[in-house]
């Protein structure tokens, strides 16, 4: 997507201080949506195929390298000393090897949609300027045009004077410039202005005094080119990016009850007739299969959910995978390594670890189950636990087809409860349980041939 004969490079400014979010973390790792600010930025370059990327880092740069040391295709400059943007532009130059336009993004302005850039990149062959129309445009540089409607210069807000102040029209600061004009105009900035910063909108004037026409282009919409300064901006560009993607998903046939109060913090495949209800949270790799509702104030992060099921409301799963036709909750958690086959039943106050539950098995209430492998159509009575940990190992319990635990019993694993067998209710079994049997221990354990009571009809 570089186009034409043209080899493009992405540099990144992402060296600013953020002294307003008042935070030791560097700002541009604050996250958005689960995600590093940073992180949305290099997202939304990767998309145009740029033959490279460069990151400009300063404030608490080790931090930022360090979090993203597996993404090899980025490469680093420091700006030690925060002297503006044509400065910092200014140091990342020689990094690029291949690249012969420069598109300039900023590691804190994590909205921009990857369709406006290919937009942009697409306009120009030479130089490429996004800007906006904002009703207040306090703060931002103004983009100041001809009597043909040329863009002239940019004037920054501190400099501008009253009439320049007046003009709705800003620059975004993204802009797409060709890579030898640019390595001419940085060496002849100038840093004589309120801030005593070398700036990079300071280029465009010098591009039109060599003739060179400015393409300008616009986003949909103008949180597009907004950036974070403190919490506050950031909580309000959470709730932007929340409702794009509840847009998207609403559009894909996936209903929300409230998409005010749905929170997206990964990715999320859905299949059809799906009804996701007020407060949900899905993070990292999140799949639904079809015919799937989820209640109220529930978290997922990184499951899989086959088609049919009902996660009743408060309910925590992750890591973990729920068969087809299965009913999760209310009040229950799935943690990593939790398998339900399907079919099954697992209820209020349940929690699940590493384990694997068969299908058609029922564990309703008030159960901890860790390190088992529970065959088909156990029913597993309130109040049992898998004693899986002997204060230095974890050990698993196996649990066959149709056994039935009895109400407050503890298994002490490592033990194997047979198929079809019973344990009384409040038993501590602590050996191997034979099937088709009864097996209690309330003072001794004992087993004994038995008939399990049958429903009347």
């Amino acid at each position: 997507m570089t186009g034409k004969h043209h080899q493009l490079g992405v540099v990144i400014l992402a060296a600013g201080q953020g002294t307003r979010m008042k935070s030791r973390l560097p700002k541009v790792l604050h996250r958005l949506a689960g995600r590093p600010l940073l992180g949305h930025v290099i997202d939304c370059a990767r998309v145009l195929e740029p033959v490279e990327i460069v990151v400009v880092y300063g404030h608490g740069g080790d931090q930022v390298r360090t979090r993203f040391t597996d993404e090899v295709d980025l490469r680093w400059v420091e700006q030690a000393e925060q002297l503006g943007t044509g400065h910092a532009v200014q140091l990342a130059l020689p990094a690029f090897e291949q690249a012969d336009r420069i598109l300039v993004l900023y590691g804190d302005v994590p909205l921009t949609r990857p369709e406006t850039l290919v937009e942009l990149v697409a306009a120009s062959d030479r130089f490429g300027l996004l800007t906006v129309d904002l009703d207040d445009p306090t703060g931002y540089g103004r983009v100041v045009r001809g009597t043909t409607g040329q863009v002239e210069r940019i004037v920054e807000h501190k400099d501008a004077d009253a009439t320049e102040r007046a003009i709705r029209e800003v620059n975004t600061g993204i802009m797409l410039l060709p890579r030898e004009a640019l390595a001419r105009w940085l060496d002849g900035l100038s840093n004589d202005n309120t801030q005593g910063e070398y700036y990079l909108t300071d280029v465009l004037a010098m591009a039109v005094r060599e003739g060179m026409d400015i393409q300008v282009c616009q986003p949909r919409e103008s949180t597009e080119a907004e950036g974070v300064n403190t919490r506050s901006q950031l909580a309000a560009l959470e709730r932007v990016y929340q409702r794009r993607v509840a847009e998207q998903l609403m559009a894909a046939g996936v209903t929300l009850r409230d998409p005010s109060r749905f929170d997206l913090r990964g990715s999320l495949r859905c299949g059809t007739d799906v009804e996701i209800d007020i407060n949900a949270v899905i993070e990292g790799d999140v799949r639904i299969g079809s015919r799937v509702t989820i209640g109220a104030n529930c978290v997922l992060r990184d499951v899989v959910i086959g088609d049919d099921v009902e996660i009743l409301d408060h309910c925590v799963l992750e890591q973990s995978r729920v068969g087809e036709g299965s009913r999760v909750g209310p009040f229950a958690r799935l943690r990593p390594g939790a398998e339900l086959v399907g079919g099954g039943h697992v209820g209020n106050f349940v929690e699940i670890k590493k384990s694997r539950v068969g299908r058609g098995s029922k564990v309703n209430h008030l159960t901890y189950i860790g390190d088992a492998e529970i065959g088909e159509g156990v029913n597993i009575g309130a109040g049992t636990i898998t004693c899986n940990y002997d204060g230095a190992n974890k050990h698993r319990t196996v649990i066959e087809d149709r056994a039935f635990i009895g109400s407050n019993s503890a298994l002490v694993a490592p033990v194997t409860i047979g198929e079809n067998a019973t344990i009384g209710a409040g038993s501590v079994i602590g050996k191997d349980a034979p099937g088709d049997q009864l097996t209690l221990s309330r003072v001794k354990q004992v087993s004994l041939s038995w008939q399990r009571p049958t429903k009347k009809t």
